[in-house]
């Protein structure tokens, strides 16, 4: 789960990370209030699970209240990346000296909770990583020792901190740390962190994203969740325990397994089609989580066609195939449904497939499917009419 700027600084703030002075706003006469309460200057952001959002004029500093009126009515609502703007964070301006970069995330190559720096804050750092991975300062942290104080004051000293700066990064980054495992993060993102003018550090930005997995012990962080910010199909997935993502493609994709779904999605690559969406079944999907499946499939309008490739274990075929037959009456299906289906009962499967008086294509490989697939959702299988 992904959470907005300030609701971010508001965790940071909890757990010692020292943030500007904001508060959040919903409407014009909210965000001037704020302004006023803050002081100017002061700088009015827009509220979005994205970045880029200054290039694009989603801040926007204010010298006096007419500056903070017009820039909140004008941000207000605005699309940026085709997110509509619904809340603002108005925050103290703050004097930049100097900007760097802090995250963390975990390296499940290395098992490890990983702290990243920078001193090229303020940039996207995937270009910084391609143009200059030596900008990068990488540390592992020891799980059971947690992020060590020696650790924290090479770190500081590396970005070239001054000698004031150093006793207070390393309460930083210990807070950003703790922060981290606390709520059960999978990335913290500062982008910038900053030192001003007069000494202090503080976190200019906040990018947190939650394991959703851990949810169950943090009843207070699943209320900060906006489903506004998330794809409708996405948040209807998720009400049955379905892992969707929505892609650009026209092959809808139905799999049970996240690698089963990665091969699939290449194969249909290699078919030269694109892959609409990855949606996980789970092991042990029942008929109606299969038949909901196949509905959130069929409400995207870009899906041309349909690959379902299930390997039976735990799903077993015969309950993938009830579901699918199931949601195929139910939504009066027209499009190509293409299947490669292997495992605990398979036969029964297609058996329940074949009666089903649809007009399925099962095929045995999954190259075989995904060039059928594919050759469906261009209009070129030379199948007359699918049912």
């Amino acid at each position: 789960m992904d959470l907005l700027e300030y609701q971010g600084k508001q965790l940071f703030a909890r757990h010692g990370v020292p943030v500007p002075a904001g508060e959040a706003a919903r409407t014009v006469d909210e965000a001037v209030a704020a302004a006023e309460a803050i002081g100017y200057p002061c700088v009015v952001k827009a509220q979005v699970q994205i970045g880029g959002r200054g290039k694009l004029g989603g801040i926007k500093v204010c010298a006096d209240r007419a500056q903070a009126e017009s820039n909140a009515r004008a941000i207000l609502g605005m699309d940026i990346r085709g997110l509509t703007v619904h809340e603002l964070w108005i925050e103290a301006a703050s004097q930049i000296d100097a900007g760097y970069y802090a995250s963390v995330i975990f390296d499940r190559s290395a098992k490890a909770p990983l702290v990243m720096l920078s001193t090229r804050g303020g940039m996207d750092i995937e270009q910084v990583a391609a143009d200059t991975p030596d900008a990068i300062l990488k540390q592992h942290i020891d799980p059971g020792m947690g992020l060590e104080a020696f650790q924290a004051r090479k770190i500081a000293f590396t970005l070239g901190l001054k000698a004031q700066q150093i006793n207070p990064a390393v309460q930083f980054l210990s807070s950003l740390y703790k922060a981290f495992l606390d709520i059960d993060s999978s990335l913290l993102e500062i982008n910038p962190f900053i030192t001003t003018t007069d000494g202090r550090l503080f976190a200019l930005d906040a990018k947190i994203t939650i394991d959703d997995n851990a949810l169950f012990r943090h009843a207070d962080l699943r209320e900060l969740r906006d489903i506004t910010e998330e794809d409708p199909l996405e948040v209807e997935a998720s009400k049955y325990s379905l892992n969707y993502i929505k892609l650009d493609g026209s092959v809808g994709c139905m799999v049970n397994g996240a690698g089963l779904a990665m091969a699939t999605m290449d194969i249909i690559k290699y078919a030269g089609g694109m892959p609409a969406n990855f949606l996980d079944v789970g092991g042990g999907a029942t008929s109606e989580q299969v038949a909901h499946a196949f509905e959130i499939l069929l409400s995207d309008k870009n899906v041309k066609a349909v690959l379902i490739n299930i390997f039976g274990g735990i799903l077993r075929v015969d309950t993938l195939a009830t579901g699918v037959v199931e949601a195929a009456r139910k939504t009066n299906i027209k499009l190509p449904i293409v299947l490669r289906l292997e495992g605990t009962n398979v036969d029964e499967g297609k058996k329940i497939l074949m009666n089903s008086g649809f007009n399925f294509l099962v095929t045995d490989t999954m190259k075989d499917a995904a060039d059928k697939v594919v050759a469906a959702a261009r209009g070129t299988l030379g199948v007359t009419e699918w049912r």
